[in-house]
């Protein structure tokens, strides 16, 4: 099954746009856990148990592994996540951009080692970035596009005096990706839910692919606002929220108070739907 088959089963059966999003810090973790690096993958795992039926998909962020050594332990969680949640697709947020064999290689790790359904990407290097993840047939790769962080501005909000149109730097990022770079319908986009108006603008110059919308909860990107702009039948969108759902409780309860507060988010993303 693809990325883009999978992603629409767990929409289907889980009625769900949201993605839980794994950015484990042991600083935050709960009471249990505090402090202990040791502990990543028991936390992630009990999140991933208490969200499985109610996640489009699960977005492990790369850095908070590697960062206290714990490339193994996602890779146990990586399993973890395919044996008790098989229909929920993994995507790898690695935001990897280098190009050639270092970029084969980077593909090695995303969809080899660990076993990720989709990466993101960062795409500045151009296509050459982005061709070799294409190679993995039914894996997808999503390429940043319009960032929540205000730095974003600094050259995605640019106008591109050269090429036609004069785009935005972000909407021709947008068009490339709904066209000649999505040689076998693998490529999505990351736009953050801070800017809803924009994300109605890449919907628009890209009307079918996936969206990955970081950006909601914690980071105050508004879910009613996000879905009007972004969703579309039959064009889906992933929307992450990482904090407060995995933190939503600092005690024993953390695993139930993640499900409650991932149920309310879905519920709220589902309403929008109208």
């Amino acid at each position: 099954m693809t990325f883009l088959e999978m992603l629409g089963a767990a929409e289907r059966q889980n009625q769900s746009m949201l993605c839980v999003g794994l950015d484990p810090d042991p600083a935050k973790f709960p009471a249990r856990y505090k402090g202990d690096a040791s502990k990543i993958y028991d936390f992630c795992a009990a999140i991933v148990d208490a969200t499985a039926d109610l996640s489009i998909a699960f977005k492990p962020q790369i850095a908070y592994f590697a960062a206290h050594r714990a490339e193994g332990q996602l890779e146990r969680l990586m399993d973890h996540m395919r044996r008790v949640a098989p229909q929920v697709p993994i995507i790898l947020d690695a935001k990897r951009g280098d190009i050639g064999s270092t970029a084969e290689q980077y593909a090695i790790e995303a969809f080899e080692r660990y076993g990720a359904d989709a990466v993101t990407l960062s795409p500045f290097m151009g296509f050459d970035s982005v061709a070799p993840y294409l190679q993995h047939h039914g894996k997808g790769a999503f390429l940043l596009c319009r960032t929540s962080n205000p730095g974003g501005d600094d050259l995605q909000n640019q106008r591109l005096a050269s090429v036609e149109g004069q785009p935005l730097l972000y909407e021709h990022v947008a068009r490339l990706a709904q066209g000649p770079w999505n040689l076998n319908g693998q490529l999505g986009l990351v736009v953050g839910a801070t800017y809803p108006a924009e994300i109605e603008r890449v919907r628009a110059v890209a009307p079918s692919l996936p969206l990955l919308i970081p950006g909601v909860g914690a980071q105050g990107g508004d879910a009613v606002a996000t879905v009007k702009a972004g969703w579309r039948p039959g064009a889906p969108i992933i929307v992450n929220s990482s904090r407060s759902i995995i933190y939503a409780s600092a005690g024993d309860d953390f695993a139930e108070a993640a499900r409650r507060e991932a149920i309310k988010t879905r519920d709220v993303l589902q309403a929008a739907r109208g």
